[in-house]
């Protein structure tokens, strides 16, 4: 039987001598652990114009998808990763995010979208920020660890 995924991303980065934190950590080097992460995704994001290159010349609609899912499964990957090198419970921090944004409907319960599709705020939005940190608190945020 396979292993939950946030137990599998635990094993890898162990295997791999990645840092992992059990509790939410912000370490002493974290602007530049930042910086690298945004390098590692910027990488994947460059794979966008690869894959639309593929559509533009008719490619297999198959090879496509198969190059979209496999960029979209490592961007997931980099950030579950990273989310365990901070101590991020985020599988929890997502319920709450998927909360918000469920708090976006307009007033009469229908989604309201801007011109690229993305959800606007209703009137009963929330933002997520708040019960982010209650809930990393309650984890107990450690500050300045070398994990």
């Amino acid at each position: 039987m396979t292993k939950p995924f946030p137990e599998r991303i635990a094993l890898m980065n162990a295997m791999y001598r990645l840092p992992a934190s059990e509790r939410p950590n912000l370490p002493a080097n974290a602007a530049e652990r930042l910086l690298r992460f945004k390098a590692t995704l910027m990488d994947e994001v460059h794979e966008i114009d690869e894959i639309s290159a593929q559509v533009a010349a008719g490619a297999d609609p198959a090879d496509v998808l198969v190059a979209i899912a496999d960029l979209l499964g490592d961007v997931i990957v980099y950030c579950r990763s990273e989310a365990l090198k901070y101590g991020l419970p985020l599988e929890e921090v997502l319920d709450v995010i998927m909360d918000s944004n469920e708090s976006k409907l307009g007033a009469d319960g229908k989604p309201i979208y801007d011109s690229n599709g993305k959800f606007l705020k209703g009137p009963n939005y929330w933002k997520p920020e708040p019960r982010i940190k209650t809930l990393l608190q309650a984890k107990g945020i450690e500050v300045g660890g070398e994990h």
